[in-house]
């Protein structure tokens, strides 16, 4: 059975009640996106500490009805509801379909380096050598597929420095993708810890998918870890305020890898670090920076 696609652009102040609006008028699914993604307009929205919590200012608002809806006069009822007077949206028919093997589609092995690959469940391998680490990860709900610059980079750095036998610190562990290649690239042990705890529970499943031992905790958890290494792939706002627990964390002459920052934003996160670490750029790409360093002794 076909499927009616609706597609509007909506001011900031006109999505939350225009998307209830829509449910109510039996809209199957609703979701919200920026209308200005891949313009220079683009905006991130992450609710990291110091940021806005608002989402973007202009938005694309995506919902999925079935076939009998009259979705034109639904959507003329909720403007007029919301008495929004000029409405700027389309509508098309979508084709009933296997929405499970389309995903899973769109999901392919994303190769690291000639020797690292994350491959999702459904997938074989790319690289079948002996020396291959492959970490079998899907999709979900905690950050960390690999597909970001940042991970990427992460991972990069593990397989050109990790020494073996070190212990790891992921700290925003999402997914656990940076402490479970850590252990398949020798650590000696290896903790995943995130303030989420869906993140922590996700970390765990993967490591048991992955057969290696993590500890995955949150951050209350955590208190008393120490690490040879420890990795943080965030924001810069929330690396900012983690400056002195990270210090804490890492042992004296122990490393630092830090990611999730611009490339604009690399001077002051080095600058800031500087009483506890001497950073340096370690690689670029995408307009994003990875910083690496030791603590001071």
């Amino acid at each position: 059975m076909p499927f009616q696609s609706f597609c509007i652009q909506l001011a900031q102040h006109q999505v939350e009640a225009f998307g209830d609006l829509l449910i109510e008028q039996g809209a199957l699914s609703v979701s919200v996106e920026d209308a200005d993604e891949g313009t220079e307009a683009e905006r991130a929205i992450f609710g990291e500490p110091g940021a806005s919590a608002e989402i973007w200012q202009r938005c694309e608002m995506n919902a999925l009805f079935d076939a009998n809806a009259d979705v034109r006069q639904i959507a003329l009822d909720v403007a007029s509801a919301l008495e929004i007077d000029q409405l700027n949206f389309a509508i098309e028919t979508v084709d009933d379909a296997d929405w499970v093997r389309l995903t899973q589609s769109q999901f392919q092995p994303i190769v690291i380096s000639p020797r690292i690959a994350i491959v999702p469940t459904w997938h074989e391998s790319p690289n079948q050598s002996d020396d291959a680490i492959n970490i079998v990860l899907d999709p979900g709900a905690a950050f960390g597929t690999g597909s970001h610059p940042t991970t990427r980079l992460c991972l990069q750095w593990l397989e050109a420095n990790l020494r073996a036998g070190e212990s790891v610190l992921d700290y925003g562990t999402g997914s656990g993708i940076l402490a479970i290649a850590a252990m398949k690239l020798g650590a000696a042990n290896a903790v995943g810890v995130d303030i989420d705890p869906a993140a922590v529970e996700a970390a765990r499943y993967n490591a048991a998918q992955n057969q290696v031992e993590l500890t995955c905790a949150t951050v209350e958890q955590a208190v008393g870890t120490v690490a040879d290494v420890t990795l943080a792939n965030i924001l810069a706002n929330p690396l900012k305020v983690l400056a002195p627990l990270l210090a804490a964390r890492t042992r004296a002459g122990g490393r630092l890898v830090l990611a999730g920052l611009l490339d604009e934003q690399a001077e002051d996160l080095i600058a800031i670090y500087a009483p506890y670490f001497a950073l340096q750029v370690w690689q670029r790409a995408e307009g994003w920076t990875c910083l690496a360093g030791t603590r001071h002794r």
